[in-house]
């Protein structure tokens, strides 16, 4: 039996339903990024006692094709800024229908319709988190980090990060206090 979740971004979020379902003696097959997969069928019982209790920790239990598209496009995005290897000619739309299967304008529209922005606003603003990330942690310096997320220049970057956030990186740097948002609430 295959679950989809929503909200699981990170390995700590596989970590966490995983031990929700072993808290409930419950068989996995696959635990991934939004989706579980059960060796057995569960009770309705069951998996209202998980619905609940992955509410208490911020999941949410997706029960609709719609949204279970719309979620995997996010998994999707997340990850890929994560392992920071985006190429200069990196198109999203083509990466999208290629890993989904899909047409892209049929996914965009989709996810246009029940997050009320864009795919691309939506891949802008996780990359924009990601570069905070980044700047916070001093790891790279802003051609560095340009380059591992697909920019094609430090202006293009920060000219995008101004656009997004006010601040330009440097001046973001600088602040005391850092409006980051978790990449789930995107």
């Amino acid at each position: 039996m295959k679950i989809f979740i929503k909200n699981m971004v990170c390995g700590r979020c596989i970590s966490a339903v995983s031990t929700i379902f072993e808290e409930f003696s419950i068989k996995t097959t696959q635990i991934s990024l939004g989706e579980v997969e059960t060796l057995d069928e569960i009770s309705k019982n069951d998996i209202q006692l998980i619905e609940n209790r992955l509410k208490e920790i911020g999941f949410e239990r997706i029960k609709d094709a719609m949204h279970q598209l719309v979620d995997k496009i996010k998994n999707l995005i997340i990850i890929k800024i994560g392992k920071l290897d985006i190429d200069e000619d990196f198109l999203l739309s083509k990466y999208l229908s290629s890993e989904l299967h899909k047409d892209y304008s049929t996914l965009s529209k989709t996810f246009s319709q029940n997050e009320n922005i864009t795919v691309e606003q939506f891949f802008i603003l996780q990359k924009i988190e990601k570069v905070k990330e980044l700047l916070l942690y001093n790891e790279f310096n802003l051609t560095e980090i340009a380059g591992k997320l697909g920019y094609k220049s430090v202006q293009h970057l920060s000219s995008q990060f101004r656009s997004t956030t006010g601040f330009t990186p440097t001046e973001f740097k600088k602040l005391k206090v850092h409006d980051r948002k978790p990449l789930d609430k995107v």
